[in-house]
């Protein structure tokens, strides 16, 4: 019964993965309490999903859209382009303002930086215990 109905899906859907994929959805469906649109005849559901796609009787568009959304991690949602631009140009403003404020930057001379680091750094040191150093 499964083989004569699977010759059946393939004139509707050419794709055998396609029809894997829209059967399992319209499986889960079934077993979730979705209403047969076919006579189960004692049929498991993948059964009765593959005949449902063979037949004709369901929408195939609808299921397709289902199965999408159900795989779908994150969903995609439309907002006015408009609004968004008019936010993100005031907020690329109020940036700009913070940017600016903080360009204030100190300069150093040669003479003031090899001063500091020669305060900075002991002049020589030497560790004894060291058996890589120089000695």
């Amino acid at each position: 019964m499964a083989r004569v109905t699977v010759e059946d899906c393939v004139e509707r859907v050419p794709n055998r993965f396609e029809i894997v994929l829209l059967a399992a959805r319209r499986s889960r469906e079934i077993a979730a309490g979705s209403m047969l649109t076919v006579d189960r005849d004692n049929d498991k559901n993948p059964v009765v999903s593959l005949r449902e796609i063979g037949d004709g009787t369901i929408e195939l568009d609808e299921l397709k859209n289902n199965l999408v959304h159900s795989l779908q991690r994150r969903v995609e949602v439309d907002e006015p382009e408009e609004d968004n631009m008019a936010a993100l140009m005031s907020a690329s403003n109020e940036w700009a303002g913070v940017i600016q404020e903080n360009t204030e930057v100190e300069t150093f001379s040669a003479d003031e930086v090899g001063a500091t680091e020669a305060t900075d750094t002991p002049a020589e040191e030497t560790d004894a215990d060291d058996p890589f150093a120089d000695n």
